[in-house]
């Protein structure tokens, strides 16, 4: 297994951070690469906010599902779908105008350029993690700031036609990592498909929730696998954090398509 195939199968989530600062030349190094990554187009639909001020930090460890950790990361990114660049540039440019010459029609950016422009930005991002990752730096996702629109929107001065779409805490784990087998994912038939999706025949679940039975030890794997999927229903799917993350990323969506008629309120 080369280096890079290696720094791929081992890294881990980091969120507890060593002292020891990032310098400069290393951002730089990580944003270099991150700017490296593919792109539609080569559009780079995508922006990179940095996130220096402390308060700041703190605030988003607050508003991402309060992450204390996030405030004492020592580098924090958030990839952002930005489609307002180009839309700026089309206005200054009369794009728009001269199009009809061309016997075309103009629009505004709609839900499929959201899309790709969510692409652009993930991609970007985890290209960051593997740059990060081969310098001894850790990181960790944060989706939470997904959640709290309103808040987000105003703090990161997001307009219309960007998208948070994720947040990432970078630094040096402060504790050397002891040799462990890799977090646990599922057998390869049960993601690999080939040439069409097919859905897992339900018999199967149990096999595939095999390495986490022991949860379970003193019952049948069945009854075992449900109890790990109602769970993980409750705890990923219809809990509070889930919820917002919806409502939240419903009202991000209609922002960006001028669709705003609906009814925005957290529910209680």
């Amino acid at each position: 297994m080369n280096p890079t195939l290696m720094l791929i199968h081992n890294r881990r989530s980091i969120r507890n951070y060593a002292e020891t600062p990032i310098t400069r030349e290393e951002k730089d190094t990580i944003l270099a690469a991150a700017m490296r990554a593919p792109t539609a187009g080569n559009m780079m639909l995508y922006s990179i906010i940095e996130i220096e001020d402390q308060a700041l930090k703190e605030k988003l460890a607050e508003s991402c599902d309060h992450q204390p950790f996030i405030a004492k990361a020592p580098f924090v990114l958030v990839f952002v779908a930005d489609y307002q660049r180009w839309m700026d540039f089309f206005q200054w440019s009369e794009a728009s105008q001269a199009c009809l010459k061309k016997d075309l029609q103009p629009r505004l950016p709609q839900e499929g350029d959201l899309m790709l422009a969510c692409c652009d930005a993930l991609i970007a991002a985890q290209t960051a993690v593997i740059a990060a990752e081969s310098m001894g730096i850790g990181s960790c996702y944060i989706g939470d700031i997904l959640e709290n629109c309103e808040i987000h929107q105003e703090l990161l001065n997001l307009p219309q036609y960007t998208f948070p779409v994720t947040l990432l805490c970078f630094g040096r784990p402060a504790v050397v990592r002891e040799e462990t087998r890799p977090t646990r994912r599922f057998d390869r038939k049960y993601i690999i498909h080939r040439n069409r999706y097919e859905q897992i025949n339900p018999a199967d679940f149990p096999d595939m929730m095999k390495d986490a039975l022991y949860q379970f030890p003193n019952i049948q794997p069945g009854e075992a696998a449900k109890k790990i999927a109602q769970n993980m229903y409750n705890r990923k799917f219809v809990s509070d954090f889930s919820v917002e993350m919806s409502r939240s990323v419903r009202k991000w969506i209609d922002l960006w398509t001028g669709n705003q008629d609906r009814n925005y309120q957290k529910e209680k």
